[in-house]
């Protein structure tokens, strides 16, 4: 799973020449779609929500393991039909996939919530227990609880649902284990999420025995969404955030094992471009960590396109999670392309670090702005990393192009989700994203839409080299604006 570095660090240095940076761009325009599997569609067939739908996927890869989670069946006003999960045990050559057990009336065996949002997934080694957090719904809006589901044989069969806190307005849940068997706190996992119906008030809970029992944390009275809690190797939790208001990332730490936090420590300002696509697309963060303990957050913004004409992702690099360094642009696309790049998924290679850092970045890209929910044509591209992000790969087109009007329609725009994700294993950096093929999606029609959960067949490459970052300077921070503002349906 993970889902944001600035501070640039340096090798050997190439400089480039002008027209020699922009040939190395011009040849990364030719993209080529590179081979996927399916891992997963929507089998159900309540006629409340979309079908055949799927969206939000994350993923978490350890050992020869990879699991992804998504919503399955979207419901227009909030939820889906049930949480999907798609396994694979064999570094991705083969998948199982399958839907969690008592959680919705649509799963099998049923459960007693109505639907169900916002998956996330990790694994606690110590207690080797697989975890899939998401929150129950009892109707439209936000969740109404806050639930785990434990695997305890490698991803492929999960418990019944375990409740963390029954909460109405729950929303943006995320969990993540302790990896680290040098941290003093190994094992822990760590889960975050926000009270919308408190003003989207910071929201923590800890387990210490693989998820089977948790206790809610000490938190700062805040305002988040979107936060994604991290483990460094001395076990010191920093989760970066937006402010709940898409207009500030942010960081909260806690160095004494999750029972209490401090924060918030401001990492930058937001500027997000506008497009007529009526993509439903947040800035939210995506953020990792590598073995030395650096964090890398990234998110969307326009800070360097002149009149905030479009988005690219950005970086901000730290330590400690006190201190963060300047935002940096990742160089997908030169800055007048008129490319809009959005819902990044930042992985980070556990077993790298520093200048060594192996970083791998999926996202969802317009070719250009300037379209309409006819003419969009949203696609998805990939970037890597050999150097701890000084230098990236050329763009590859995984997939696309997509109608925006093949999507499921949210109260908040066309949806393939607030968030993706990326993982690294073996090597070789692995998505799981939505993937549509339709020209039209209508709600309670079973196959009129046509969007599944796909990977790429053999991994991507983590390279680099051949993109340097570049010094470029914002040219419009404060010119964007928030795209949602308080969430009003998961």
């Amino acid at each position: 799973m993970r889902n944001l570095s600035g501070s640039r660090v340096r090798g050997i240095v190439v400089v480039l020449a002008a027209a020699a940076v922009l040939a190395v761009f011009a040849a990364a325009g030719a993209l080529a779609n590179v081979s996927l599997v399916k891992v997963s569609s929507d089998p159900f067939k309540n006629t409340s929500s979309f079908h055949k739908t799927q969206v939000e996927p994350d993923t978490f890869a350890w050992g020869t393991t990879i699991v992804s989670v998504f919503q399955t069946g979207r419901f227009e006003d909030g939820g889906s039909s049930d949480i999907g999960f798609a396994t694979s045990t064999d570094s991705g050559a083969t998948w199982t996939h399958g839907f969690l057990p008592y959680t919705t009336v649509y799963s099998n065996p049923p459960g007693t919530f109505a639907r169900a949002t916002d998956p996330s997934v990790a694994y606690d080694p110590k207690h080797d227990a697989w975890l899939i957090e998401s929150l129950g719904m009892n109707g439209s809006g936000e969740g109404s609880a806050v639930i785990v589901n434990r695997s305890t044989d490698g991803g492929l069969s999960w418990s019944k649902p375990i409740t963390i806190l029954t909460q109405d307005g729950a929303d943006k849940n995320w969990i993540v284990c302790d990896t680290w068997a040098s941290s003093p706190h190994y094992g822990n996992c760590y889960t975050e999420w926000d009270d919308n119906g408190a003003g989207n008030l910071l929201q923590m809970s800890t387990s210490t025995d693989g998820g089977k029992t948790w206790s809610m944390a000490s938190v700062p009275s805040t305002s988040v969404i979107g936060g994604q809690p991290l483990v460094q190797p001395n076990g010191t939790v920093i989760v970066p955030t937006d402010d709940g208001f898409e207009g500030d990332v942010e960081s909260f730490r806690s160095t004494d094992g999750g029972a209490s936090y401090a924060g918030p420590v401001a990492i930058s300002p937001i500027s997000n471009a506008i497009d007529g696509s009526d993509m439903r697309s947040p800035p939210l963060p995506s953020a990792e960590v590598d073995a030395g303990g650096k964090v890398y957050v990234t998110w969307a913004d326009c800070r360097f396109r002149s009149g905030c004409s479009a988005n690219d992702i950005v970086m901000s690099t730290s330590k400690d999670g006190l201190t963060w360094s300047t935002v940096t642009r990742i160089p997908i696309d030169p800055t007048n392309s008129g490319v809009d790049h959005f819902l990044p998924g930042i992985a980070v290679d556990s077993t790298t670090k520093g200048k060594a850092a192996h970083l791998a970045l999926t996202y969802y890209y317009f070719p250009t702005n300037n379209c309409t929910v006819d003419t969009c044509q949203l696609d998805v591209g990939f970037v890597s990393s050999s150097d701890g992000g000084r230098t990236w790969s050329s763009p590859v087109q995984l997939a696309g192009p997509m109608k925006i009007a093949g999507l499921p329609l949210t109260n908040q725009g066309y949806m393939v989700g607030d968030y993706m994700s990326t993982s690294i294993l073996g090597g070789k950096a692995w998505t799981v994203f939505a993937k549509s093929k339709g020209s039209a999606c209508t709600l309670g029609q079973i196959k009129s839409c046509q969007q599944k959960m796909v990977a790429p067949a053999s991994g991507l490459a983590v390279t680099g080299g051949q993109i340097p970052v570049g010094r470029e300077r914002p040219v419009a921070l404060g010119l964007g604006r928030a795209t949602g503002g308080l969430r009003t349906a998961s």
